[in-house]
Formats: structure tokens, C-alpha cells, sequence
């Protein structure tokens, strides 16, 4: 029997309190701003400011600067509760963004991309936090499945905006469009109670524990493949292939489309399979899906092999929930950002060696370099166990 989009929500949704819904249409929100853009970006840097290859590839990676320092930053803004952490995130998130309008050089470009940069690395553990703070343990997967699915959702939406207006807008509009949107998420989200997330003592600023180091490792390796192929994966497209703004929008559409329908599915199986399995077998099929795009030449293989990659990152959530069964509440939003910080590391310089090796290698042995890192990340998935001493279990916020 066919089953609404509306349908599906609802009972994905159904015992969710007010609070977990506020947090899915802030996470709507920002991600419809996000589709506005994404469908726009590769299109705006190479047609209308003139960027090569190499220019996107360094300026992925100057971007994720702000991503280093995450761990930093949030020890700074620590004793500001969740939601009001989240606000000022997506509020500067959608400054930078909409200022993207108004730049006409690479210096400008640059410096308005940091600031979005900083507000969208602030916001991406704050979401997953918020999400575990107002869901049960055991229902984890679900709740940030279901999130993915309304942010895929949103994203749809934008690129589809996108693909039907980009022949009639200028590309910068969307820029504009786009940061209101994603200022508007910020301004929802702040209505969450400021007790979400609270502990009764005081959390601690900044977290390194041997605990975690399967997490370190894995969102380590994660930075490595996902940063490079989320830049260059529509640039080839574009510079290879010659793809428009409204090819692109449409391609991204229909992964988001994909992503919508599964991610939800994906994240009750992580509940019931359990991260070990669920993260061991998305690492292998995502090396073969880099290895087909390195070595099948196609604009309409390649486009599949992006939505089968686009679909299997959603798993990343894994990370989150694996830290989530394993942490006390008080631990989890300060080593979520401590592992922003270590995929940074890899997200920033991979990203400033592919630009470096793009025009020397070519697209293809980039492909299979991350093919072979992502392999690097099985064994230490296959290493995955939850086991929580009883001194570290706690029940979770209920917070309206």
C-alpha cells in the first residue's frame, strides 16, 4: 500500500514531544537553506566568479579551518545551554551565507566562507547532541534517522527551487534566499527549553579519553574521503561533463530524494543491527562506489555512483550514536565536538593535497585514494563494542 510523505512523518514523528519537533523543522529549515545553495555553489564559483579546479579544492579546505578549532570553541561557549548554542550557530551560519552574494573576488569569497564555515561546524554536533538529549538510548538511530530523512527532505525541496528558478534568478539570489532561511532555523531553535541537555553538575569544557579512540580513528578517516569527494564529486560534473546549475539541482534532488526514503530505514537498523555491522558494510560499499567512479567513465553512471555515496555518508550518524551508547550525558556534546575537531584535521589538508594533485593526476587516483582509506577504516569498525560500565548509565532528558 502507498504510503504519503506526510503518512510516513507522522508515524515517524508520532511520540515525539514538541521539543524533538521544533529541532526537526530547525533541522528543515537549515537544510532547505543548504539545498538553495548546493544546488548553485559549483555553478557560481566556476561560471560566474571564474574558479578553476584547484581554487574550489583550496577553498573546500580553507573553509574547514574553522572545523579544527570546534573543540576550542566549544569549550569557550560551554555555559551557554544547548539551544542557545544552536541559535547563534545557524544565525552566523546564515550571514556567511547570504554575504556570499556580494563577494567579486577569491579574497572575499574566502572570508565570507569562514564565517559560514564557523557557524555551520558550531551547528553540526549541536544538532546530533540536541537529538540524543531529547530521545531515549535505545531509540537513537531512529530519532537521528528521521532527522536525516527531514533534512534530505528539505534539501529536495531547495535544489528543486534550484533547478526550477536557475534559469530565471541569478545565482547570487540564492545565496540571499538561503541565508535567510537558514538565520530563520536559528531563531526557531532558540525556543527550545534552555534545561534540554542540562546536567545536574557541571559538564566538562574539553574531552580526550582513551575511551573513545575507535570514535577518534573512524570521524578521523571519515574527514579524509568525505571532505574531497563532497567538493569534487559535482565539480567533475560540471568541469568533465558540463553539467548546469539545473542538471546539478536535479541530480542532487534525487539523492536527496533517495535519502529521504532510506535514511530512516538506515537508522532503525542501526538500532537493531548495531553499529559495528552497519558502519563495516557502508566503509566497503562506499570504496566500491569510488572505485566505480574512478574507473567508469559515464556522466550517467557517475551521477548513481553520487547518490549511492550521498546515501551511505548518511551513516556517519553511526559515530553519534555509538558515542551515545557508550558516553554519560555529560560527556557526549563535548567529545562530539572534539571529534569535529579530529575530522578536521584530515578535512582541511586532504582537501589542499587533492586541489594540489587534481590537475597532476587527474580525478581518478584521487577516487581510488579514498577508496583506499576507507578501507583503512574497516578494521577499526570491526573493533566497534558497546560495553557501559553501570556507573556511567543515566536516563536521558525528557524535557518538553
Amino acid at each position: 500500500m502507498h504510503i504519503s510523505v506526510r503518512q510516513r512523518l507522522k508515524t515517524a514523528t508520532s511520540a515525539w514531544s514538541l521539543s524533538l519537533l521544533t529541532l526537526a523543522a530547525t533541522v528543515f529549515l537549515s537544510r532547505l537553506g543548504e539545498g538553495l545553495l548546493t544546488g548553485a555553489s559549483t555553478n557560481f564559483y566556476i561560471d560566474i566568479l571564474g574558479l578553476g579546479g584547484k581554487d574550489v579544492l583550496w577553498l573546500a579546505g580553507i573553509r574547514e579551518i574553522p572545523g579544527l578549532s570546534l573543540m576550542f570553541i566549544a569549550a569557550l561557549i560551554m555555559h551557554l545551554p544547548l539551544s542557545r548554542r544552536a541559535a547563534i550557530s545557524l544565525l552566523l551560519m546564515g550571514l556567511g551565507y547570504g554575504l556570499y552574494a556580494t563577494v567579486h573576488s577569491y579574497t572575499a569569497l574566502i572570508a565570507v566562507a569562514l564565517l559560514a564555515s564557523l557557524g555551520f561546524h558550531n551547528w553540526m554536533p549541536l544538532q546530533s547532541t540536541l537529538g540524543l538529549a531529547l530521545t531515549k538510548k535505545e531509540h537513537s538511530g531512529r530519532t537521528l534517522g528521521t532527522l536525516a530523512s527531514m533534512g534530505s527532505l528539505a534539501s529536495i525541496v531547495g535544489m528543486g527551487v534550484t533547478a526550477a528558478l536557475a534559469t530565471t534568478l541569478p545565482l547570487r539570489a540564492f545565496y540571499v534566499i538561503g541565508g535567510i532561511t537558514i538565520a530563520i532555523g536559528g531563531i526557531l531553535v532558540s525556543r527550545i527549553p534552555r534545561e534540554v541537555g542540562e546536567q545536574s553538575r557541571a559538564q566538562p569544557r574539553m574531552i580526550l579519553k582513551w575511551r573513545y579512540w575507535i570514535y577518534y580513528v573512524l570521524i578521523f578517516f571519515e574527514g579524509s574521503r568525505m571532505q574531497v569527494f563532497g567538493t569534487f564529486g559535482t565539480l567533475i560534473l560540471v568541469q568533465n561533463y558540463g553539467l548546469d546549475a539545473r542538471q546539478i539541482s536535479l541530480l542532487l534532488a534525487a539523492s536527496g530524494i533517495v535519502n529521504f526514503v532510506l535514511a530512516p530505514r538506515m537508522g532503525r537498523l542501526l538500532d537493531v543491527v548495531g553499529e559495528r555491522i552497519m558502519l563495516s558494510v557502508s566503509y566497503v560499499l562506499l570504496a566500491l562506489c569510488f572505485v566505480g567512479y574512478a574507473t567508469v567513465h559515464n556522466v550517467w553512471f557517475l551521477c548513481s555512483m553520487l547518490i549511492g555515496i550521498n546515501l551511505l555518508v548518511t551513516l556517519r550518524i553511526g559515530l553519534s550514536t555509538y558515542v551515545n551508547r557508550i558516553a554519560p550525558p555529560g560527556e557526549l556534546a563535548p567529545t562530539l565536538s572534539a571529534g569535529v575537531s579530529i575530522n578536521h584535521i584530515t578535512s582541511v589538508s586532504m582537501s589542499l593535497v587533492a586541489g594540489t594533485l587534481l590537475s597532476i593526476v587527474g580525478y581518478e587516483w584521487l577516487c581510488w585514494g579514498a577508496a583506499a582509506i576507507i578501507m583503512l577504516s574497516v578494521p577499526f569498525a570491526l573493533a566497534i563494542k558497546i560495553s557501559v560500565p553501570p556507573a556511567l548509565r543515566s536516563e536521558p532528558s525528557t524535557a518538553e
